[in-house]
């Protein structure tokens, strides 16, 4: 089996799985061979192993489970996409998630947790020991995307008139502590963080010294129901390793780490790239019905701003009549609004969602993006005008569009900056609307701009 495991190479130079690795693993998972199973993915990473089930027909992510069996490592299953979770899930007993729930950190029970429906919830919980259950019925309690959901309830925390020596022995001697910590927290009788002292601090400190004398008051907490994005802006900003969360009498409830913050960066990151592309929370993983639902309410959206642009067109149809070449040459102006217009929309988005623009700096941004779209506006006019003049022998049309194009640029820019800005102001999320606001926008203004130019001009 080693040889077999040592001839087949796991991945391929770009990161993805070997096809050859790939179509062994399902051999063995159609076959139910789970020696070579085993053999295949015993030294897998969870993150490997999460990443290769998601490449597995639906069907075959089951049936590795059950062939493992005791073998199946449990950490996977919060690594896995949320719909390939939540289709397993699904399919496996109540008795085995609950075993699940119990192997894992509170936060990733949690994570296990959260989208089950409030029956399995509570027959999984009721398999749960009581302390175990207490902690995650609370966490579970708090809104969705906050620091309650993402926090870790388990966490160290000791009296400031310790002596380190105390620390040690209590951490060595109690058993319900995170597997894995940074920090201790410094507590007052109410349980009150008063300060954090770090691990290697104490590994490096005389037993005989009171944890006072070491302890960090400068304490950046958070507050349970605090927006997850809001953490990990200030995990970025404040370069934390982790934080205490605090509930709503100021007590400890629990930590927030920065692997938890990478999860949320990749989420959120991952979630608007799928809101200004009009998917929502797709997924690979999804089923084609999932999919179709997930896409067609914005491609109706966008069929309804095209029949917009359609009836500006309509308006000028007897001067498309007259002159064939506007018809030839419209599409440029509005496509290349249109595509200016994203380009600006991109970056408004993305920096309202990281707080770096807002009514301090808004003003002066957008004057920057009008006036970039201007100067970008000049640039391709000039060009466009000397394609069309050699093209069609028209320096009038030229003429006409090059002061379509430069009208369109400086209004997508506008539009790209303003459109998000003004979602933003009413509490919309421009990373969903904007995309279908500012191709409309600049459709519009691009057809009118040019077909109303010309025939004013050339007709």
């Amino acid at each position: 089996m080693q040889e077999m495991t040592e001839q087949i190479q796991l991945r391929r130079e770009d990161g993805s799985f070997q096809p050859e690795f790939v179509r062994s693993v399902q051999s063995s998972i159609d076959s139910r061979d789970k020696a070579e199973l085993h053999g295949l993915v015993q030294d897998l990473h969870e993150g490997d192993l999460a990443d290769l089930m998601e490449l597995l027909r639906p069907d075959q992510r089951m049936q590795l489970i059950e062939t493992l069996g005791t073998d199946f490592d449990i950490n996977v299953l919060p690594e896995l996409d949320e719909p390939v979770r939540d289709q397993l899930i699904e399919e496996m007993p109540n008795e085995q998630v609950a075993e699940a729930v119990r192997e894992l950190e509170s936060d990733e029970a949690v994570y296990i947790l959260e989208d089950l429906e409030e029956s399995e919830q509570s027959d999984i919980l009721a398999k749960i020991p009581h302390v175990a259950r207490a902690a995650l019925e609370r966490s579970l309690e708090y809104p969705e995307d906050s620091a309650g959901r993402l926090m870790q309830a388990d966490v160290i925390a000791v009296p400031p008139f310790w002596s380190v020596g105390q620390t040690i022995d209590y951490m060595r001697e109690t058993d319900d502590l995170p597997d894995i910590f940074s920090e201790l927290y410094v507590v007052d009788p109410a349980f009150h963080p008063l300060g954090s002292v770090p691990l290697s601090r104490i590994m490096r400190s005389k037993r005989p010294v009171k944890i006072e004398s070491i302890t960090d008051t400068d304490l950046y907490v958070v507050d349970v129901t605090q927006d997850q994005e809001d953490v990990a802006r200030d995990f970025e900003r404040y370069s934390l390793i982790s934080a205490p969360v605090i509930d709503e009498n100021k007590r400890l409830v629990g930590v927030v780490t920065a692997d938890d913050i990478v999860e949320v960066v990749q989420e959120e990151a991952e979630e608007d790239i799928h809101r200004l592309g009009g998917v929502g929370d797709e997924s690979l993983a999804d089923s084609i019905l999932r999919t179709t639902k997930n896409r067609l309410t914005w491609l109706l959206v966008n069929m309804m701003t095209a029949v917009l642009a359609s009836i500006v067109i309509s308006w000028f149809d007897a001067t498309i009549e007259q002159m064939v070449a506007l018809a030839i040459l419209m599409p440029i102006v509005a496509s290349m609004g249109g595509n200016a217009g994203t380009q600006t929309m991109t970056v408004a988005v993305r920096a309202l969602a990281t707080r770096d623009l807002g009514a301090v700096n808004a003003r002066r941004l957008v004057i920057r993006e009008a006036v970039v779209g201007l100067f970008n506006g000049f640039v391709f006019a000039a060009i466009l005008a000397a394609v069309t003049i050699v093209w069609f022998g028209n320096n009038q049309l030229g003429a006409v569009i090059a002061a379509a194009m430069v009208f369109n640029m400086m209004i997508a820019g506008l539009a790209g900056i303003l459109i998000p800005l003004a979602l933003d102001w009413l509490k919309i999320d421009p990373a969903v609307a904007s995309t279908v606001f500012v191709t409309t926008v600049t459709d519009v203004v691009g057809f009118f701009a040019f077909l109303g130019l010309a025939a004013l001009w050339l007709v």
